[in-house]
C-alpha cells in the first residue's frame, strides 16, 4: 500500500477548479449533478482511507483486535504501517462519523418538526402560514405513509411583499426544488464536506447551483426571467432564509446578486458534459481524474489489506 493509501485524503483538491467554473460555465442542472457525484465519491474514498490507516497503523500494537497472524514477520514486512498515522486516524475517523451522524440527525429533526407544525393544516401542496416573519422553503415528504407529502411552505408576510406574477415565480421555484429532490443533493454534499474538509468548496458550489437550477425551472414555468429575478431580489431583502441548509428555498443564503444577474442574462445552454478544450472542460476532466485515482487507490488498498488478512489467518 505505502503512500498510495494517503492519496484519497488530498485528491479532493483537484476538484476545486471545477467547483468555481461549474457555477459560471455549466448549466445548473449539470453542475449540481456533477459536483455532487464528485463530492460523494471522494468523501467515501477518503473515509475508507482513514479506516485503512487505522487498521494498518494499529495492527502491530499490543491489544489490537486483529488476529494474531498479523504479528507474523511476513505480514509485518508486507504491510507498511505507521503507528503515528494509525493512532491519528482513530480520532479523525470518529470525528467524521460523529459529524455525519449529527448532520443526519439535525436534518431529520428539522423535517420532523416542520411536518408536525403543519399537521393541523389542510393537506394541500402549498401551506400558507399566518406568520409575520417572511420566509419560504420546500419541505420534502417522507417514505412512510403517515408522513405528509412534500409541500411548499410560505408565510403571509412574504406573500404580501410580492406581486401576483412574483408569487407564481416563488411557487414554481419551490416546486422545482421538490420535483428535482434538491434536498438530497444538498444533504449529500453536506455529508461529504463533513467527511473531508477539502470538499467544502463543492458544498458551497452545489448550494448555489441547486438554487440556480430552481431559478431556471421557475423562469421556464412563468415565462419570464425578469419576474423570477425580481421575486428573488425582494425575497432576499425581507426573508431570513430557511431552517437548515438542506432545505432549499427561494431566498436561501448565498450569492443572491449573482443569481439575479444570471437571470437577467440569456438562458444557459444545456450540455451533458463541457467541451474538452475549454477551461471548464479541463477542470472537469482533472476532477474526474482525481476522483478515479482516489477510487482506485482506495480499492487497491482495501483489496490488498483483505488479501493479506486472509493469508495471515488461514481457515
Amino acid at each position: 500500500m505505502g503512500l498510495f493509501v494517503f492519496l484519497p485524503l488530498v485528491l479532493p483538491l483537484t476538484a476545486w477548479p471545477i467547483a468555481r467554473l461549474a457555477e459560471q460555465r455549466l448549466h445548473p442542472r449539470t453542475a449540481t449533478r456533477l459536483l455532487t457525484g464528485l463530492a460523494v465519491v471522494m468523501a467515501v474514498c477518503s473515509t475508507v482511507c482513514l479506516g485503512l490507516l487505522m487498521v494498518v497503523g494499529t495492527a502491530q500494537l499490543p491489544g489490537n483486535p486483529l488476529p494474531d497472524g498479523w504479528s507474523d514477520p511476513e505480514v509485518r514486512e508486507a504491510v507498511p504501517y505507521d503507528e503515528v498515522a494509525g493512532k491519528a486516524a482513530i480520532p479523525a475517523l470518529l470525528a467524521v462519523l460523529l459529524a455525519c451522524g449529527r448532520t443526519l440527525w439535525r436534518h431529520g429533526r428539522v423535517r420532523r418538526r416542520a411536518h408536525r407544525a403543519l399537521a393541523g393544516l389542510p393537506g394541500a401542496e402549498v401551506a400558507v402560514l399566518p406568520d409575520e416573519v417572511p420566509y419560504a422553503y420546500a419541505l420534502p415528504g417522507g417514505r412512510r405513509s403517515r408522513v405528509v407529502r412534500s409541500r411548499v411552505v410560505v408565510t403571509t408576510a412574504l406573500l404580501s411583499c410580492l406581486e401576483p406574477a412574483e408569487r407564481r415565480a416563488l411557487f414554481a421555484h419551490e416546486r422545482a426544488h421538490l420535483a428535482a429532490r434538491h434536498h438530497r443533493f444538498l444533504l449529500a454534499v453536506q455529508l461529504a464536506a463533513r467527511a473531508n474538509p477539502f470538499l467544502r468548496p463543492l458544498r458551497t458550489a452545489v448550494s448555489y447551483t441547486a438554487e440556480r437550477w430552481a431559478d431556471e425551472e421557475a423562469a421556464r414555468a412563468v415565462g419570464s426571467r425578469r419576474v423570477v429575478a425580481c421575486a428573488i431580489g425582494k425575497a432576499a431583502l425581507v426573508s431570513r432564509g430557511t431552517p437548515v441548509p438542506t432545505l432549499a428555498g427561494l431566498a436561501a443564503p448565498g450569492p443572491v446578486p449573482r443569481r439575479v444577474a444570471a437571470l437577467l442574462g440569456p438562458a444557459p445552454a444545456m450540455r451533458s458534459w463541457p467541451p474538452v478544450f475549454t477551461s471548464v472542460g479541463l477542470a472537469a476532466w482533472a476532477a474526474a481524474a482525481g476522483t478515479a485515482v482516489s477510487a482506485l487507490s482506495s480499492a487497491n488498498s482495501a483489496v490488498t489489506m483483505v488479501l493479506i488478512l486472509h493469508a495471515a489467518t488461514p481457515l
